[in-house]
């Protein structure tokens, strides 16, 4: 598994104009937050962040900040881009603590792609309808990535939520809310698969928050 550190210092400099300084000197403004501490404005250099976040697991993992002499562990929860230049405006990390639940947002890779029956056999046209997943779980649990295999999907069928088994110690926040998601659809030839079924619940629900 992939362990990921970051170094930061405490920011007491705050504000726009500090904040633009802060980025002249090659570094970035960050805050974390969460557990029984205060939120503390942190301090980064730019490049480190922006070099680990073109690792995928980063996304999903807990993270180690050097913050001085301490350590605190921590998941990233937000970043701010550039509208189009190259650099990370601004990010935003939650202390984690073990034994306590986190809700997290996690990729979903979808495998054997080439191996899919409605695709190969009959033409159809395999549609992502997602591409991450909200869990709940303990930091210890937390997933890389959530594993969806479409190799026996034909054409006209769905794979929902309630179809893939969790992690352990894993659930999934969107059924734990009774929203049973299509995660995955091979089309007909000349049309699409019906993607309602138990997604219906989920439509009349819409706007919940997980």
């Amino acid at each position: 598994m992939n362990e990921f550190e970051l170094k930061a210092e405490v920011r007491e400099d705050l504000g726009k104009g500090a904040s633009r300084r802060l980025r002249r000197s090659g570094k970035m403004p960050a805050i974390l937050y969460g557990g029984d501490e205060a939120p503390v404005s942190l301090a980064l250099r730019h490049d480190d962040l922006f070099h680990a976040l073109e690792n995928e697991a980063f996304y999903s993992h807990v993270i180690t900040l050097h913050i001085g002499k301490k350590k605190v562990k921590a998941v990233l929860k937000d970043i701010q881009r550039h509208p189009w230049k190259p650099i990370i405006l601004h990010a935003d990390f939650q202390r984690v603590k073990a034994g306590e639940v986190i809700r997290m947002h996690v990729p979903v890779h979808f495998i054997n792609e080439d191996k899919c029956h409605g695709v190969k056999n009959e033409g159809g046209l395999l549609v992502h309808n997602v591409n991450e997943l909200e869990v709940l779980c303990e930091p210890k649990n937390l997933p890389e990535y959530i594993e969806v295999d479409v190799a026996d999907l034909k054409a006209g069928e769905t794979i929902h939520l309630s179809e893939i088994e969790a992690p352990k110690g894993v659930q999934f926040a969107e059924l734990v809310h009774g929203h049973d998601l299509a995660l995955v659809t091979v089309s007909k030839k000349g049309g699409e698969a019906d993607t309602s079924g138990n997604d219906e619940d989920a439509s009349e629900g819409e706007g919940e928050e997980a």
